[in-house]
């Protein structure tokens, strides 16, 4: 009877021969579980895409420049009905922005296959589709809600109270009626899940600087797509592929209120005759499907190629749904706050969400001395007194959030950029530089530390009111979720105005950008050339034009003098 094997028999040959690796991978293994347990590895992936210096470039160099003002200017869209049809009934029923493909023409160059999908939030309130607005009741979100914040009188096109009735007389209110015989429920959804309680925006009668061209309710519709907003798309369905640098393109809506936008492309212009950061604008012919052509304000967008243009960093876009408020470490929890525009892959949100912590969590004396370590405090005070030069209502602090942050990659300090511009120059043109700028009616003066000899408060009390101005802010803005109506303010810009030292460099620059763009005429001049450079364009209005340019010079010459005492 054989004898049965040794144990170390029973041991495979090649297991036997390498015991000592096995038994090191076992320890290493067990180090392991020790070590992390059970937790979870999270990657940081919150844009798709790979690095930017992976992709390869096709660049399209086009007839002439697009953005060359003095020339006149042509672009034609055609897609398929079908496709169209389909777009709309998923914005329609779900909010979202589907891409599709489309042949484009530009100056004689044709660019085939590339995306287009609507743009915009509260530019698309007004859209109808065979006679309906786009309607879903009792979902509220950031913009304009339920009922503008306390002591704010709310502008034509928003709805007051209930009861109560607009400066025109008419009354507002469920199932409140357009001005087209229509009907519309409160909770007008607006896309990016945010929501307007009212109906169409009328022309702001009786405000300096008229109504609010392409702004809340502007009358758009489906059937006419030559006067729709749109992004252009030109590396959405082939991979690398720019034009003149671009990988996108908007194309601003035409409405009722307002064919021209001039008072946008104004707005650009004086931006970055401010030495800011700003867009490039240019008129061009328009048409869609063969559909009649008319002169649309095309503006460049804040894309891969911008930023490269702009140096060695990280550009940031707000979105319309950006609290500006610090959810903890996860960066997959700011997906509704920042897109990442370049360098994916190479870089993340980590910057923007060490400011946000920074600045909501600084007490006033840290931020007072820190700021200038992580923001370009003189070019931020500067962007501040823009928007309220603008009389822009919908900046950083508006409902749309609309900005961009640039992160420097070589002094590690972030720069606001200005973005959409469409509600500036509307409102009250009276307005100074201790005002909050609202649509259409001024508000109360905002309170600031800027003038130490009137007040007998300690330091220690000024402190602690900074810092309780700041908690306000953070508040109201977390208070826009879902019933919390119109949410407005910033911290950052709030917080930033609070401290003496920043107000004061911030009425430095007020002063300064008053002299510089309407105190010697810029601004006329500058809206000069925005009216020709839509004249140069097949069919364009120019009569009408010519009204929106009177309105606007009127908004200029109040403003001027207004603010006279600046000078």
């Amino acid at each position: 009877m054989a004898q049965p094997k040794r144990l170390k028999h029973r041991v495979p040959v090649k297991l036997r021969h390498h015991w000592k690796l096995v038994a090191l991978c076992a320890a290493f293994l067990a180090t392991c579980w020790g070590v992390f347990g059970s937790g979870t590895i999270r990657p940081y992936v919150t844009a798709s895409g790979t690095a930017g210096t992976d992709a390869a470039v096709r660049n399209l160099t086009g007839s002439k420049e697009l953005f060359d003002a003095s020339a006149p200017h042509q672009v034609t869209l055609t897609f398929r009905d079908e496709s169209y049809q389909d777009m709309l009934t998923e914005y329609f029923k779900d909010g979202d922005k589907k891409y599709v493909e489309a042949d484009l023409t530009i100056d004689g160059t044709r660019i085939p296959s590339v995306g287009i999908r609507l743009k915009g939030n509260s530019t698309l309130q007004g859209l109808t589709w065979k006679g309906q607005s786009r309607v879903r009741s009792g979902r509220t979100g950031g913009m304009p809600g339920g009922q503008p914040p306390d002591g704010v009188r709310p502008p034509n096109g928003f709805p007051p109270p209930d009861g109560q009735t607009q400066p025109d007389g008419q009354t507002q209110g469920d199932g409140q009626t357009q001005g087209d015989g229509q009907t519309q429920s409160d909770g007008q959804e607006q896309s990016d899940g945010q929501t307007q309680n009212g109906g169409q925006a009328q022309p702001g009668a009786g405000q300096p600087g008229g109504g609010r061209p392409g702004g809340f309710g502007a009358s758009l519709k489906a059937e006419e797509p030559e006067n729709l907003p749109w992004l252009i798309s030109f590396d959405e369905f082939v991979e690398g592929r720019r034009y003149q640098g671009h990988t996108q393109l908007a194309v601003r809506p035409a409405a009722a209120q307002s064919s021209a936008l001039l008072n946008e492309a104004l707005a650009i212009a004086m931006v970055g005759a401010a030495g800011e950061p700003t867009q490039r604008s240019a008129y061009a012919s328009f048409s869609v499907n063969g559909r009649a052509a008319a002169p649309r304000l095309l503006v460049e967008y804040l894309d891969e190629g911008y930023a490269e243009r702009l140096g060695h960093g990280v550009l940031y876009k707000s979105l319309a749904s950006s609290r500006f408020a610090y959810q903890g470490e996860d960066q997959t929890e700011y997906v509704d706050d920042f897109k990442q525009v370049n360098l994916k892959g190479e870089r993340d949100l980590q910057p923007v969400i060490d400011l946000i912590k920074w600045v909501e969590q600084s007490p006033a004396e840290e931020f007072a001395t820190g700021l200038a370590a992580r923001l370009d405090v003189q070019s931020f005070a500067r962007y501040v007194a823009l928007q309220n030069l603008l009389l822009n209502f919908d900046d950083m602090a508006g409902p749309g959030r609309n900005y961009y942050l640039w992160y420097d990659l070589n002094t590690a300090k972030f720069k606001v950029i200005s973005w959409d511009l469409n509600f500036a120059l509307n409102g009250d043109a009276t307005a100074g530089p201790d005002d909050t700028i609202s649509m259409g009616f001024p508000r109360t003066a905002r309170p600031t530390q800027s003038d130490q000899s009137q007040t007998n408060q300690s330091q220690a009390e000024q402190s602690q009111a900074e810092q309780s101005q700041a908690e306000q802010s953070q508040a109201g803005q977390r208070a826009g979720g879902p019933g919390g109506g119109m949410r407005i303010g910033h911290a950052l810009k709030e917080k930033f105005l609070a401290n003496a030292e920043f107000n004061k460099l911030y009425k430095s620059e007020y002063a300064a950008l008053y002299r510089k763009l309407l105190a010697n005429g810029t601004a006329t001049g500058l809206l000069d050339q925005a009216l020709a450079a839509y004249g140069r364009n097949e069919r364009a209005d120019t009569t009408k034009a010519e009204k929106e340019a009177a309105t606007l010079r009127q908004t200029l010459e109040t403003r001027t003098k207004a603010l006279k005492s600046l000078s």
